[in-house]
Parts: structure tokens; C-alpha cells; sequence
């Protein structure tokens, strides 16, 4: 199939899965004699894969990881584990800091009046003026 087919049935974009080739985190794809690119079910497995792969959170060096031990099946599942736990406790280290963020913004929205004045603690604290 075409890459638009290849895009509608995995879910990523014909961009994504040309920079996917470009870098190596998929082979590159069989060319027919008209020179497009032709995506066979193994390709759209791995296109799938990498999507679900990425929706998980997972970055690009940590999904060629993933796709290395998935291909390997003399593989050890702690390999994998230790990926995804890794990968957890890092976004629950982001979800704080977000979550920190959002309180932060919070409160310097409550103490602004929102009304016409120009002074905004906002602003105040975005310019590192106490």
C-alpha cells in the first residue's frame, strides 16, 4: 500500500513516517517501479507500535529501545519493565511539576483584581520584582 494508506490505517501522519525512515527508527520502506513507497502488514504493525508507543509517553531513543527488545525474542521482560518504569517515574515527575505550575498560576490569578487597573501580580512576579 501507499504511505496515505499506510497513514490512515496506523494513525501516523505521512510526515511522521517519512522522519521515521529518515532516522532509522523504521526501515526505510520497499519502492514499487513507479518509485513509491509500498507499506506491507509488518510496516503497519511497526507504524502502530511506535504510535501506541509514543501516545504512551515514550520518547524516540526510548522507543528504538522498545522496538530493539520487541524484535528480540530471546529478550528479557525486566528489559522492558525497567523501560516503562523508568519512563513512569519520569512523567510522574513532570505531572508534579505541572501540577506545581498550575497552582503557582493560580494563585497569582487570585490575588489580581482583573478589572481596569494597570498593576497585575502577574506580571510582578513574571518580572522577578518583589
Amino acid at each position: 500500500m501507499k504511505i496515505g494508506a499506510a497513514s490512515a490505517a496506523s494513525g501516523i501522519s505521512e510526515r511522521m513516517i517519512r522522519h521515521y525512515e529518515k532516522i532509522g527508527l523504521m526501515p526505510k520502506a520497499a519502492r514499487r517501479d513507479s518509485g513509491y513507497r509500498d507499506y506491507d502488514e509488518r510496516d503497519l504493525h511497526t507504524l502502530r507500535f511506535i504510535g501506541r508507543a509514543r501516545d504512551a509517553g515514550f520518547p524516540i531513543e526510548e522507543i528504538r529501545q522498545l522496538l530493539t527488545l520487541w524484535n528480540d525474542r530471546e529478550r528479557s521482560s525486566a528489559d522492558v519493565k525497567a523501560l516503562a518504569l523508568a519512563r513512569a517515574a519520569e512523567l510522574k515527575k513532570k505531572a508534579n511539576e505541572l501540577d506545581a505550575m498550575r497552582r503557582s498560576l493560580e494563585h497569582l490569578a487570585e490575588r489580581c483584581h482583573g478589572d481596569n487597573r494597570p498593576d497585575c501580580p502577574i506580571l510582578i512576579d513574571l518580572e522577578g520584582k518583589d
